[in-house]
């Protein structure tokens, strides 16, 4: 089924059903343990960008950074498989949305808490959880997706802890 908007010139297909899209997600796991040894993940990939921009900018400071040194002590780590696989996901999810005529930039949220209060809050929120993923050692998909998949219990406590954390901020922030 496909959706015309009242200008009628765009054509909007419809999500995937939550279980086709959840067996194709563990597939893609699957596979991703098995073409490359490692599971889905994320926020390596900015840790390893401004590793190696850090490499070329200033070589000296990187090389005695202990948490950047071992990302760069191979060369260059822009060309690591986490990097490649988030411009993958970022290089399919734009081709997927265009192709479902969903493609369009907005910002979630403007009109119930206005557009510059909205901003500071995702970047915040944004920059406190990749801080909080880096110091974890991995991001939500990172620990849910690939920890769930190997039944690491700490992924499952750290599942339930997020999900906890989150309906409480939620709660503060929109007084719900």
């Amino acid at each position: 089924m496909k959706a015309q908007f009242p200008d009628g010139k765009r054509v909007v297909k419809p999500f995937w059903s939550p279980l086709a899209a959840g067996i194709a997600l563990g597939l893609v796991l699957m596979l991703s343990f098995v073409l490359s040894g490692h599971g889905l993940g994320a926020s390596g990939a900015v840790t390893h960008v401004v590793a190696g921009a850090g490499l070329a900018m200033a070589p000296e400071a990187t090389l005695a950074n202990p948490y950047l040194k071992p990302m760069v002590s191979e060369g260059n780590p822009i060309g690591s498989w986490i990097t490649w696989e988030v411009l993958g996901m970022i290089i399919g999810a734009a081709i997927a949305a265009f192709m479902a005529g969903r493609f369009r930039v907005q910002l979630d949220g403007e009109r119930s808490l206005g557009s510059g209060r909205r901003l500071i809050q995702a970047l915040l929120g944004g920059t406190l959880a990749g801080f909080g993923a880096r110091v974890a050692g991995g991001c939500t998909s990172g620990l849910g997706l690939s920890g769930a998949a190997v039944f690491s219990i700490s992924a499952f406590v750290f599942l339930g802890v997020f999900f906890a954390a989150g309906l409480l901020v939620s709660r503060f922030v929109k007084g719900v």
